[in-house]
């Protein structure tokens, strides 16, 4: 049998082979065919890494014969030799999975250099300096990526022999500076290995290639994915690409560039660069790059070349580029193009952009905008009055826009911890890196010292939605001491700043904010989503203010009326507690009378807000201790209002204490225990129904679901007292009034016997929240103790209660639906979790034909995005 394929030469793939390639590999593959200058090379498919894993984390025989082959054949097109002092052939080892994840994963470049081929390279191209510049880089990194090694031991080098020479650039190092400081990288190489570096580059290559494979399981990588919902058994190829020097003197350079800018969808090539340096220093923003608009100057045959390659890329691919290129003593060279990360107003630009120049057609436009992206556009910016009269004590880049306020933090670490207890961070640091990745999640605004519009900060930033300053010189920073100094003022960790990422202005105070105005772009694009989509879009809003809130942005309804949020207010808590306390029904529907106006009130105002649009109210579901006191002092302090005995009332908390609340007694049990509580609910929904039908005219259809049912009978009893009381009501009344009564799918049994629950329930929500709980039996509230535990460990790759889980949950929801069907082939179908605006979530109701998904207001234009793009790629029959 032959032999599988794992290696591929750029020649032998192209664009659709992404899986197996990766985006890297693909589009090499791809310009190639072009007939784009790409530096000669080959990848290493995703498949390589999958069989990596598989073996026990090693590379076997058959894919590193593969990889020999590839290299010599490499070496005919090139006419160099791996190895070979005369005329080496020297490499660049990256990553590249199927989706870019930019920073996530390692880069070694300058593979095939030892103390030999350093001196053929030195004679070849008569530049000692450059050959141990890039000898010295190499011999960093492939320490730091292959090996672990500190790169903070090898900086420390570098830095102390700049400050002994009085350099301020590594460019104003000799090549005499160099050769010391390459004898010194070995020399840590041996004191931490406790083995010379190794010298022979075939080792050094799968070495390297390993380390892209492992890099691929790294703890910045799986949150990455985590948070970007991507699967971790994809794996990632790794692209060897011969080398191409970008310090090889004034010549030479390096660059990334955009075909439009990715902070604000401008129609305008937008980029840096630097001469004579290397990729890395461009990323890492050790130097400031310049604009690529001064390339002209410098070197205006390539500026030329590079602008019409860039144009010719982004109408080849139809989608806003970013690419990095590197020019070898004035020649010019492709080492990679993507699909460039954008913010969410840049996205929108972008798609409505292209539709109207006739590049795309609006389902196309559909799929350019992450819906998780939206997100950044709901969300507040500075108030002006205030924004007036702050003062700036700092300006840096505007590397992605909104505004951001918090309390300083100097590392990931703190970041993260602070924001777990509820504060508000700004997230400071000289320059970010890959590591950071969960602090910078959890920030409001990322910070940094250095670093330009293409630093890992300013993209990881714009990918998150999150404000962000780059290159902000103005301020030094002492990690050391937790302060950083600007303009003679200290600003210590935990003080209050504020970034404006769309004017790189920085404010040494907290400024408010305030809700972003929609429109332009925004309402263009949406526009064309909401025509596309089948699926509703409803809201979780428990107030008359949330309901507002939800129609400005899109909402075609209430999914959920959550009735016990409205009980917790300080003026109704009394009438609750005097219910729950209550010994005869007599006293319970007492307490009942004083809130029934309350809820019914309530109910006005959420009807009036929808405008006649679809309302879901949930009888109240919570166990009736969370009404009461648990603390001492305030059980006294009720039994005095209430006018009981404090030790009756202990009792009664005690008693109405639970050993698992969440399987308790509550949902539709409350109203088979009390069934008065059924009564009162359903007059507030049915007679503030009838009000607002009255004045305004609105055809209102109140749908009356009840929670937490397991079985029909019950479903039946509780329905029956619903029955009795609303048509009461509407009889006497005298107005036509139409009402459902259904019931939300959260216990599992209910799912597998939907059938029969669908001869009472008029429609199903399903309420994935309860429904994961129960079917993983864990609660939601303990499991984020031990969540981590199973993400490092690899047993889950995201939280089931962020994502649906949909090969378990998911089953059950899918066999609801079809039995619900079944019996009721009309039945209404939504779903009211908080997976209702998660867009991979939404994609699979709209796969599974629920009529809508509900979720919190600010998710809304998310979920009617996912809901467009679902129907873009699985159109419904």
């Amino acid at each position: 049998m032959e032999n599988k394929k794992y290696v591929y030469l750029f020649s032998e793939g192209n664009a659709t082979m992404r899986n197996l390639l990766g985006g890297k590999g693909a589009n090499l593959a791809e310009m190639t065919n072009l007939g784009i200058p790409v530096p000669q090379g080959f990848t290493v498919s995703t498949e390589a890494c999958t069989k990596y894993y598989e073996d026990g984390k090693v590379i076997n025989e058959d894919i590193v014969s593969q990889v020999y082959r590839a290299l010599s054949t490499m070496e005919e097109k090139t006419n160099k030799k791996f190895g070979n002092v005369e005329n080496p052939l020297l490499v660049s080892v990256r990553s590249g999975a199927r989706v870019s994840m930019p920073g996530m994963m390692d880069t070694i470049l300058n593979l095939g250099l030892n103390d030999n081929t350093v001196e053929g390279l030195s004679k070849l191209t008569n530049n000692e300096r450059f050959a141990y510049d890039s000898y010295r880089r190499f011999i960093q990194m492939f320490s730091d990526v292959v090996m672990g090694i500190e790169k903070r031991k090898f900086e420390d080098v570098l830095d102390k022999v700049k400050e002994v020479k009085g350099a301020k650039f590594d460019t104003d190092l000799s090549a005499s500076d160099l050769k010391e400081i390459v004898k010194q990288f070995k020399g840590i190489y041996m004191k931490e290995m406790g083995k010379p570096f190794p010298q022979e580059p075939k080792e050094q290559l799968i070495e390297s290639i390993t380390a892209v494979f492992r890099s691929w399981d790294n703890p910045r990588a799986i949150v990455y994915r985590r948070l970007n919902d991507i699967p971790g058994d994809w794996g990632t190829a790794v692209n060897v690409q011969s080398m191409v020097f970008g310090n090889m003197g004034e010549t030479s350079g390096t660059g990334v560039a955009f075909t439009r800018n990715p902070a604000t969808g401008e129609k305008l090539i937008f980029g840096e660069y630097l001469i004579n340096a290397q990729g890395e220093d461009v990323v890492a923003g050790i130097r400031t790059p310049q604009p690529i608009a001064k390339l002209k100057g410098d070197l205006p045959e390539c500026y030329e070349q590079f602008m019409s390659i860039a144009q010719n890329l982004e109408n080849h691919y139809k989608d806003m580029q970013d690419m990095e290129f590197t020019i070898e003593q004035g020649k010019l060279y492709f080492l990679q193009t993507r699909n460039g990360k954008r913010t969410a107003q840049a996205a929108l630009k972008v798609a409505v952009d292209m539709v109207n120049e006739g590049l795309i057609t609006k389902k196309e436009a559909i799929l350019k905008v992450e819906p998780k992206q939206l997100d950044a556009l709901l969300h507040p910016n500075f108030d002006q009055t205030e924004i007036k009269n702050a003062k700036v004590i700092a300006k840096g880049l505007p590397a992605s826009p909104g505004a951001a306020c918090g309390k300083v933090y100097f590392t990931a670490e703190e970041a993260k911890e602070h924001h777990e207890q509820g504060e508000k961070v700004v997230l400071v640091r000289l320059e970010t890196s890959p590591e950071d990745i969960e602090g910078m999640a959890a920030a409001e605004g990322i910070l940094t010292a250095r670093g330009g519009m293409t630093s890992h900060a300013a993209v990881v930033a714009r990918g998150m939605g999150t404000c962000c300053v780059a290159g902000c010189g103005d301020i030094r920073i002492n990690e050391k001491n937790e302060t950083f100094e600007v303009s003679g003022n200290v600003y210590h960790k935990g003080d209050y700043i504020s970034l404006d990422g769309s004017t790189g202005n920085v404010y040494g105070q907290a400024i408010k904010t305030v809700e972003p105005e929609i429109s332009g772009y925004f309402g263009t694009f949406m526009a064309w989503a909401d025509d596309i989509r089948t699926l509703k879009v409803r809201t979780n809003a428990d107030t008359p203010r949330d309901a507002m809130h939800a129609v400005k942005f899109g909402a075609e309804g209430v999914g959920l009326c959550r009735t016990e949020h409205m009980f917790f207010d300080e003026d109704r808590i009394p009438a609750v507690r005097e219910m729950i306390i209550s010994k005869t029904e007599e006293q319970r529907r007492k307490a009942l009378v004083k809130l029934l106006p309350m809820q019914r009130e309530d109910f006005i105002g959420i009807y009036e807000a929808m405008e006649g649009k679809p309302v879901t109210i949930r009888f109240l579901d919570p166990p009736l201790h969370e009404f009461l006191p648990t603390d001492e002092e305030d059980i006294k302090d009720l039994a005095k209002e209430m006018e009981v005995g404090f030790e009756e009332l202990k009792a009664t908390v005690a008693s109405l204490h639970e050993v698992n609340p969440m399987m308790g007694h509550r949902g539709c049990r409350l109203a088979v225990s009390y069934p008065e509580i059924a009564e009162m609910q359903t007059r507030a929904i049915i007679e503030a129904a009838i009000d607002v039908k009255k004045r305004k005219n609105y055809d209102i259809v109140p749908e009356i679901m009840i929670p937490l049912i397991g079985e029909i009978k019950e479903l039946k009893f509780v329905k029956d007292i619903v029955v009795r009381v609303a048509n009461e009501i509407i009889d006497k009344s005298g107005i036509k009034l139409k009402y459902l009564v259904g019931t939300m799918i959260e216990i599992p049994r209910a799912a597998i016997t939907a059938d029969e629950i669908a001869k009472e329930a008029e429609f199903f929500s399903f309420g994935t929240n309860d429904l994961t709980q129960l079917t993983f039996g864990f609660s939601r509230d303990d499991a984020g103790k031990f969540l981590g535990d199973y993400y490092d460990k690899k047993i889950y790759e995201s939280d089931p209660f962020q994502r649906l889980d949909q090969s378990g949950v998911g089953k059950l929801v899918k066999m609801g639906v079809e039995l619900g069907k079944q019996t009721r082939p009309d039945i209404h179908l939504g779903i009211c979790g908080e997976h209702g605006g998660d867009p991979s979530s939404v994609e699979f109701c709209h796969s599974v034909g629920l009529d809508y998904v509900s979720c919190s207001p600010f998710r809304v234009p998310v979920a009617r995005l996912a809901a467009a793009q679902a129907e873009v790629k699985n159109p419904r029959k």
